[in-house]
């Protein structure tokens, strides 16, 4: 159910590739206290970005999730920024994050909702 999904002007090595999406993952469901099992992490690299008039490495976040606690957005965007940071290596100042809640009944998977 939660949904991570990562995109970056910033080209990442094919190889490294599995080892960001891993370390994703595991954050993500270490961070919301979900089953690894159910976390989605979607990487996509290379499109046209500009951030402050500049093309210099950046990256836009959109975690989604059911029950994603309000509360504590700004825990997540400070753990969401050293996770790129340590990962892509692009400052917490270059990167955006948009929180959603989703509800249960819009939400499928496995032919059902949650």
């Amino acid at each position: 159910m939660p949904l991570l999904k990562i995109t970056t002007n910033k080209d990442i090595d094919t190889d490294k590739r599995p080892a960001l999406l891993k370390a994703a993952s595991e954050n993500v469901a270490n961070m919301l206290g979900k089953p690894e099992r159910y976390v989605m992490v979607v990487l996509e690299t290379n499109p046209d970005m500009s951030f402050a008039g500049e093309t210099s490495p950046l990256a836009y976040l959109e975690l989604k999730s059911i029950g994603l606690p309000g509360d504590r957005t700004t825990e997540f965007s400070n753990f969401l920024c050293e996770l790129v940071s340590a990962q892509l290596e692009i400052p917490a100042d270059r990167v955006y994050i948009e929180f959603s809640d989703a509800e249960r009944h819009l939400w499928g998977w496995n032919s059902a909702t949650f």
